[in-house]
């Protein structure tokens, strides 16, 4: 890739935009700034984090771009020709001696200096890792699709000067992996690397692995004397079993409990009779695995070959010690062999580990039953004033009914007045007189039984709350417990 080469859509697009005075400063703009950096490897924009704000300016060789359709640089330039006739005209005695890439520079399009092409291709390889670690501390993690090989290189070569040169951040590392499905996954995390280099100097002392398999820890030796676990050649086999005697042993020392870590029902086959004979369950697993208590909380620690099936004959040797990911990302989980250490001499490191986490795990206890009586208390809160506002809902309805009722009362009442008016201007001796008073004679007692205050009326009883009459004034709490899944 040169330095002239055209620029794709998506660079051109950002390049208009920074030459419109957008400096992708915006919170939105962040996906935006790894082409920004791709553009200032060509030299056509500025890049720069002034009081902690991203600011993205264009180059005169960006404008230059932009008016042109070339980058000033490209071999095609009217003036590059022309500096390369005069350069023929005036002999090979004009021409300066071939010296090594990156130790001198000759002369660009605007009389500047120029980096040979291999100190081209380490400020390309910086400005490309930068802004893979500036997009990794926003994004935290990266998902390439089904990258083909030579865009895995890429990434890896980008990631390993990025880690050489020491752009990772502070007290964080990069990592990347290949899923199951094809992806490729760069994430930024937390903590120490699994390669980080053992130091001398650590204040943390080794952990004694024994020579022999003598007076092995129980477990390890059911360990030992199971054919179906640690399935590997002998040498690696006894190595294991001495890396997990020399934990067992330490870790017990410290006062820790060691337990059997048995092989999962997944991985074993089922029990079976044929032809009148039993078959029990069998399995066969290249890995060996115990289990360290420490106070209330356990965890397994599984010890297994890093590359059973390579055929190279030095990292089919190496060993990996790994326990289960942890809550938090970016902890430690996996170590192994590599040129400079081997498992043995990191063990305390693994124990170390594990007792940090019981130590969170303890404080997180802590923290979720506090968390579960806060929780508790806002429920029944929540369910007084539930029942409450239930109450006030049924005696409201109640009200209403007992003002329809007076109203209908004082209607029928009035019409009875207006009826008795009538009968009166009438003689005694008018037809229907009878059927008329017998008329007036029940609506007025109808009246008086509607009316709500023919006594002193009173609150009515509550009603025996069900958890479906709480739910509308609940506010998203469920009426069965503080624990239960919330209604949306």
């Amino acid at each position: 890739m040169h330095r002239w080469d055209p620029l794709n859509e998506r660079q051109l697009d950002v390049l208009r935009r920074i030459g419109e005075g957008n400096d992708l400063s915006r919170p939105e703009e962040v996906a935006l700034r790894t082409s920004a950096r791709a553009l200032q490897s060509r030299g056509l924009v500025d890049v720069s984090r002034r009081v902690g704000r991203w600011q993205a300016s264009i180059t005169e060789a960006g404008r230059f771009y932009l008016e042109h359709g070339q980058h000033p640089d490209h071999p095609d330039h009217p003036d590059r020709r022309r500096d390369h006739s005069t350069a023929e005209e005036k002999g090979p005695s004009s021409r300066p001696r071939a010296q090594a890439p990156g130790a001198a520079a000759a002369q660009d399009y605007s009389g500047k200096n120029r980096t040979q092409p291999q100190t081209l291709v380490s400020e390309k390889r910086h400005a490309a890792a930068t802004a893979l670690v500036e997009r990794l501390t926003s994004e935290q993690r990266i998902i390439i699709e089904k990258p083909d090989e030579e865009t895995v290189g890429q990434w890896r070569r980008t990631i390993n000067y990025a880690k050489r040169h020491k752009l990772e951040p502070p007290g964080r590392w990069i990592e990347k992996r290949k899923e199951w499905n094809g992806n490729l996954v760069i994430e930024l995390l937390t903590g120490d690397p699994p390669n980080k280099r053992v130091n001398a100097s650590d204040d943390a002392p080794s952990i004694p692995v024994p020579s022999q398999l003598r007076a092995l820890h129980p477990v390890v030796a059911r360990l030992r004397d199971d054919e179906q676990r640690l399935v590997m050649p002998r040498p690696r086999r006894r190595r294991c079993l001495l890396i997990l005697q020399a934990l067992a042993a330490e870790a017990e020392r410290r006062g820790h409990v060691v337990h059997d870590e048995p092989v999962p029902e997944h991985h074993r086959s089922r029990p079976y009779t044929y032809l009148g004979k039993h078959y029990p369950s069998r399995y066969s697993r290249r890995d060996g695995a115990i289990r360290i208590a420490i106070g209330k909380f356990s965890y397994a620690v599984t010890i297994a070959e890093e590359n059973p099936q390579s055929s190279d004959l030095e990292k089919v040797e190496r060993l990996v010690v790994e326990v289960t990911r942890y809550r938090s990302n970016g902890r430690q989980c996996r170590w192994a062999d590599r040129k400079r250490w081997q498992v043995e001499d990191i063990l305390e490191k693994v124990l170390r580990e594990l007792e940090q986490r019981a130590v969170e795990d303890a404080a997180r206890e802590v923290e979720e039953e506090r968390a579960r009586v806060e929780r508790r208390r806002r429920w029944e809160i929540a369910m007084a004033e539930a029942r409450r506002k239930a109450h006030e809902a049924n005696d409201a309805t109640a009200l209403r009914e007992q003002i329809s009722r007076w109203r209908e009362s004082q209607e029928i009442s009035a019409y009875c007045r207006a009826l008795e008016q009538r009968i009166d201007r009438e003689t005694p001796d008018t037809p229907g007189m009878r059927e008329a008073r017998e008329w007036l004679s029940w609506a007025c007692d109808y009246a008086a039984s509607l009316d709500p205050l023919r006594t002193l009326p009173s609150r009515p009883e509550h009603p025996e709350l069900r958890p479906d009459d709480l739910k509308p004034y609940l506010k998203g709490w469920s009426p069965y417990g503080p624990e239960e899944r919330r209604a949306w």
